[in-house]
């Protein structure tokens, strides 16, 4: 068995400070670190920050004492997490990039690339923790609350957590902030990045535009009154309020996308009853365990990032072409029904919905 030192822990290193504080933790631990910098697709025309992001990533490495090594994921990202965007936006629904990015690029291509480079883990500066407990790990939130990502880490498998370190789940941002100070890190005093998964921050109306074609249609609201023009449904978010163009004093937000007729159904006001629902269905459910637990499950969910934890119900929802055969019907292509306590507002098709247990995080899916 190899020792710790002799353990190899490819690390992601953004160029921010949780990820800089986790490679220093690691290093402390003994183990041996290697710093990898991931190269991204940007789009030419946003304003870029990943050649900085580059050198403070080099520059922790450096400090660090540890190799370093850019890998370009360029041709990857564009095809798994930026055109899969703008096509879940052309069909209406409304992505999340960020959970596409650490399945397939973070947890897939690095890791998998890492593995095939002789690594024994890889580690990310996500705020999350992983327990080993009977014979599989289980995901738990962060201790920072206020920083906890395991919403956007549904996706992972057990053969790929059993690789994965998350050095700074067990610190809050605060503390991760005075570790970086302690540690002399050049980043400790570097910004938060906000945004797409490491395109960043961009007006995301403006970048659809460029890509998908115009439609414009009718604007009406909840109960049949027209009140202006849209400029594509696909530019719309549901429970969105600002950039409807729409005057009379009245805040109108979206409540439905009407592909049929390319109409946008607007809601009065943000208690206006179309705005809400008891349930949805879930696909491409993932458990982090493995296994689908006994059904049906009583938990908590969320529906958006840090909405706070809805109490919840579990059933199958199968969903799908009946195949006869001699004997019976089967049903494939089975989702889930998630049934909530109490209405939820702007339930938005292609987002996330995950599911807890107390501190643990058990999976999730795409709200279909």
């Amino acid at each position: 068995m190899k020792s710790q030192a002799a353990k190899k822990v490819f690390i992601a290193l953004s160029g921010g400070v949780d990820s800089s504080v986790a490679a220093t933790l690691l290093k402390k631990r003994g183990f041996n670190v290697r710093g990898i910098h991931m190269k991204m697709w940007f789009d030419p025309d946003i304003p870029c920050i990943s050649r900085e992001d580059r050198l403070d990533a080099a520059r922790v490495a450096a400090h660090l004492g540890i190799p370093f090594e850019t890998w370009d994921f360029t041709k990857e990202y564009k095809k798994e997490v930026v055109d899969y965007m703008v096509r879940e936006y052309a069909e209406g629904r409304t992505p999340n990039p960020d959970v596409m990015c650490n399945r397939h690029i973070k947890f897939g291509l690095f890791l998998k690339k890492a593995l095939e480079r002789g690594a024994d883990f890889i580690a990310t500066g996500h705020y999350i923790r992983i327990k080993n407990q009977e014979s599989r790990i289980k995901m738990l939130k962060a201790k920072d609350l206020n920083k906890d990502q395991s919403y956007f880490l549904w996706t992972l498998t057990q053969d790929q957590l059993q690789h994965c370190l998350f050095p700074i789940g067990d610190y809050t941002k605060p503390q991760v902030r005075a570790l970086a100070r302690k540690f002399g890190l050049p980043t400790a005093k570097k910004k938060d990045s906000q945004g797409v998964c490491f395109i960043g921050e961009f007006d995301m109306k403006e970048f659809l535009k460029k890509r998908i074609p115009e439609a414009r249609g009718l604007v009406v609201t909840t109960g049949g009154k027209m009140v202006g023009e849209h400029k594509g449904l696909s530019l719309y978010t549901i429970g969105e309020r600002h950039g409807l163009g729409i005057g009379g004093g009245i805040p109108y937000y979206v409540a439905v996308k009407d592909f049929k007729t390319n109409t946008l159904i607007v809601g009065e006001g943000p208690d206006d009853e179309k705005l809400f629902q008891k349930e949805l269905i879930a696909k491409n459910v993932n458990w982090i365990s493995g296994k689908e637990p006994k059904l049906p499950l009583k938990c908590e969910a969320r529906i958006r990032y840090r909405q706070p934890l809805q109490t919840t119900r579990i059933t199958k929802y199968e969903l799908g072409i009946r195949k006869k055969t001699k004997s019976k019907s089967i049903i494939r292509n089975s989702s889930f029904l998630i049934q909530f306590s109490g209405p939820q507002r702007a339930v938005t098709p292609g987002q996330s919905v995950v599911f807890y247990q107390g501190d643990e995080m058990l999976g999730g899916g795409i709200i279909a």
